[in-house]
């Protein structure tokens, strides 16, 4: 065999490798020879700065540990610091919350106003000496000693609110409340501390402190929908802050604290001791004696009666939100704070809110155990006609319309049905009102009845809780209940519902919450022929000269078409019946078509009615802030009363337009006190109808058990009756599942939920 390399070639390729191993070694060993050379050299050095025995312990291991807890701490602090500093982004970081906006109803008129009333007229030193003493007394009394964070202050707070048991004190330097009123909230939580500390130490880094006193007094939120202290000095003394005395000033100082709470013009004797509490911390901050506030006491000050029952307060809040938000989507490079907006509110429909909810709840609210309410009416596109968020704004501020969740009760059925629409069911689907039970959750009708073979039609306007629960076992299918839940919720989507809507077994009859507003404005969906709308408080937006800068009809979100016409036909036509013959009687409207449901939670903790017309939207809501039960109380009763006087004075001088599905309204059968008056017999007083009697339990009882006999007798008048093919045909067994037309009854799995009372 012939060799392919020479033999010279092999002991060259040989001594090469022994070579570079050899280079190798070498290398390897003269630098770890070098390496350890090097390291008993720094040994040797550093034996030198050897310390032992006492002055180890009290120089060297103090000092070592200290080094290595600030780095650690150095580390933590720049891990919080980035949340807060993300907050300083934006270059325009200072007028971030000058938003000014003065609103107008839908015709042009004015209505109100929020936002910042920034005046850069009145410099510093032109403010009162004694409100500047006062504020800094009761506020902060080291304010020009300390860094941003007032330690000694925020260590007595704690001693003294962990003394008293429960927060007596503040420990927030006036640094800390500005970079909270410009970057944060007011939620109390840790993190909104920290960071409020670090946007403090950042603030005092960028500002002198006259500049944050006075950005303090010009931004601080002091009741009344007013900012700054010149603007509360011109609402609450109608003067300027300039030509304010002590009391006043000491008024004022005592706003920062509750600005809502203390309000002269809402609680003039809270507002007057806790001015008397800042005359109490001029004293003993040492900025002025007993003699100089004694004249403060002996006369407080008066507040003008700025109570305007009429301003639609808890509409401007809702629309100041939205214009905030809008504000955002404007091209960074628009600097403009100052608006004129014009609003979707109907002040003829909003007295009538304001006043139909207050005659109802001071009439009845007392015999129904019932405290608030709350109410929206929206145009078919989504524009709010008008908003009441509780009672009263000046005791509560609380939106009870936008920011409560509630369970809806039956009131949310209307979804339901028209998923069964959309899967094959018709109004004419007869479904067996019977026991069934998902897991061992078993619902319960109003009165533990059952009505048998009953359609969809019927089932909706009887508000019976079986239907539903079946209607959502069928819509799963072979995949089961939870898949048909899943529908439901999906269509609940698409009508414009935003609120969680958790996957329960009682999910199809109500038990998921969800806000007024959105549910008034999601029931748009059937008059509006299937096309769901985004609620709206903003029409146009004009700059203080006047410029266009946003109109909603141009740049607003558009209509979808969220189910078929066919199917909001239906639906309006099913929910009709509960209007004219159902749970809702009360809310019929005379010559106007309605439709609508009902829906009253478990212990009768929430009460409903939902209902439009082919013009109008409206949800109202009865019930309690503490979820406590009310006495018995149904949607049919004062929520579908005050939907009526709501609605009444809503269509005054409106076109009234057909609702598909119904058609034109019918009149309403004459009271007997009208047909007397147009016989000639002389007219009797006319008497409104107050609340349904409240039944006893046994009275309850045996109401439920008439109507069975009577529904008994119907079924067999029906049987005697000879067949009429234009009838829905009988039931069939629950293993049809697969015809939902024919659908009687089926049963799965899942978990136990209360069940919710019929309406």
């Amino acid at each position: 065999m012939r060799q392919i390399i020479p033999d010279d070639w092999k002991k060259r390729i040989n001594n090469f490798r022994l070579d570079l191993d050899a280079r190798f070694d070498s290398a390897l060993f003269s630098s770890l020879r070098g390496t350890r050379e090097l390291y008993e050299r720094y040994s040797a050095f550093m034996d030198r700065f050897y310390v032992g025995g006492w002055k180890r312990w009290v120089f060297v291991e103090p000092f070592s540990e200290a080094a290595t807890i600030g780095l650690g701490g150095l580390v933590l602090m720049l891990a919080l610091a980035i949340p807060a500093f993300r907050e300083t982004a934006d270059e325009d970081w200072l007028k971030k919350s000058d938003l000014a906006v003065t609103f107008l109803d839908r015709y042009g008129n004015p209505i109100g106003s929020r936002g910042i009333k920034h005046n850069d007229s009145i410099p510093l030193e032109d403010f009162p000496d004694n409100l500047i003493k006062a504020t800094l007394a009761t506020e902060d009394r080291r304010f020009y000693d300390h860094f941003g964070i007032d330690i000694a202050g925020t260590a007595r707070a704690l001693v003294t609110n962990a003394q008293a048991g429960g927060v007596r004190q503040g420990g927030s330097s006036i640094s800390q409340q500005l970079a909270k009123n410009l970057f944060l909230s007011n939620e109390r939580t840790i993190e909104r501390k920290v960071n409020e500390a670090f946007l403090a130490i950042w603030l005092e880094t960028r500002l002198t402190k006259n500049e944050i006193l006075k950005l303090y007094l010009d931004r601080a939120y002091m009741g009344g929908g007013t900012f700054g202290v010149d603007g509360a000095a011109h609402f609450y003394f109608n003067k300027s802050v300039r030509d304010i005395n002590l009391a006043e000033a000491a008024m004022l100082a005592g706003l920062f604290k509750a600005p809502t709470k203390f309000a002269p013009h809402i609680n003039l004797p809270a507002a007057r001791a806790r001015a008397n509490v800042v005359l109490d911390n001029l004293v003993d901050a040492g900025f002025m004696t007993e003699g100089q506030v004694f004249g403060a006491r002996r006369n407080p000050a008066f507040a003008v009666d700025r109570r305007d029952e009429s301003s639609p307060n808890y509409f401007l809040d809702y629309a100041f939100d939205e214009m905030r938000k809008l504000v955002d989507t404007f091209p960074k490079s628009y600097t403009e704070r100052v608006f004129v907006v014009r609003t979707s509110i109907d002040m003829t429909v909003q007295h009538a809110a304001d006043e139909a909810i207050e005659n109802q709840l001071r009439q009845f609210g007392r015999d129904y155990h019932a405290t608030q309410a709350a109410t929206v009416v929206s145009d078919l596109d989504g524009g709010i006609r008008a908003m009441v968020g509780g009672r009263d704004y000046g005791a509560s501020q609380f939106n009870r319309a936008v920011d409560a969740y509630r369970q809806p009760g039956s009131s949310f059925k209307p979804y339901v049905y028209t998923t069964a629409l959309l899967n094959g069911f018709k109004p004419t689907s007869i479904v067996v009102d019977g026991p069934v039970c998902i897991g061992n959750w078993c619902p319960q009708n109003y009165g533990h009845s059952y009505s048998g073979s009953v359609t969809l039609t019927q089932a909706i306007t009887r508000s019976i809780n079986v239907v539903p629960v079946k209607l959502s076992i069928a819509l799963g299918g072979k995949e089961g209940p939870k898949a048909g839940r899943a529908k439901i919720i999906e269509v609940a989507r698409r009508f414009g519902l935003k609120a969680p809507l958790p996957d329960t077994p009682s999910m199809p009859i109500g038990s998921d919450e969800v806000t007024v507003l959105e549910h008034a404005v999601a029931y748009a969906t059937f008059p509006n022929k299937g096309k769901a709308v985004t609620p709206h408080s903003v029409l146009e937006v004009r700059t203080g000269a006047g410029d266009l800068v946003w109109r909603w009809d141009r740049d607003g979100p558009k209509p979808k078409q969220a189910i078929p016409a066919s199917v909001a036909a239906d639906m309006a036509g099913m929910m009709s019946h509960v209007v004219s013959e159902g749970t809702a009687r009360r809310a019929a409207l005379d010559g106007i078509p309605t439709a609508g449901k009902t829906g009253t939670t478990n212990a009768y903790r929430d009460a409903w009615f939902v209902g439009y017309t082919g013009n109008f939207t409206c949800a109202v809501w009865y019930g309690n802030d503490d979820y406590s039960p009310t006495n018995r109380m149904t949607g049919g009763s004062l929520p579908a009363q005050t939907w009526h006087d709501i609605m009444v004075a809503a269509h005054q001088g409106v076109e009234v337009k057909e609702l598909p599905g119904v058609g034109m309204g019918e009149k309403l059968p004459q009271p007997a006190s009208a047909a007397m008056a147009q016989a000639g017999q002389p007219k009797t007083l006319e008497i409104k109808p107050g609340p349904p009697p409240i039944l006893t339990r046994r009275g309850a009882e045996v109401l439920v058990q008439v109507e069975k006999m009577l529904d008994d007798a119907a079924r067999l008048a029906e049987k005697a009756a000879p067949a009429d093919p234009r009838k829905p045909g009988k039931p069939v067994s629950s293993s049809a599942l697969a015809f939902p037309e024919n659908y009687a009854a089926a049963t799965a799995d899942g978990v136990t939920t209360p069940a919710l009372r019929k309406n």
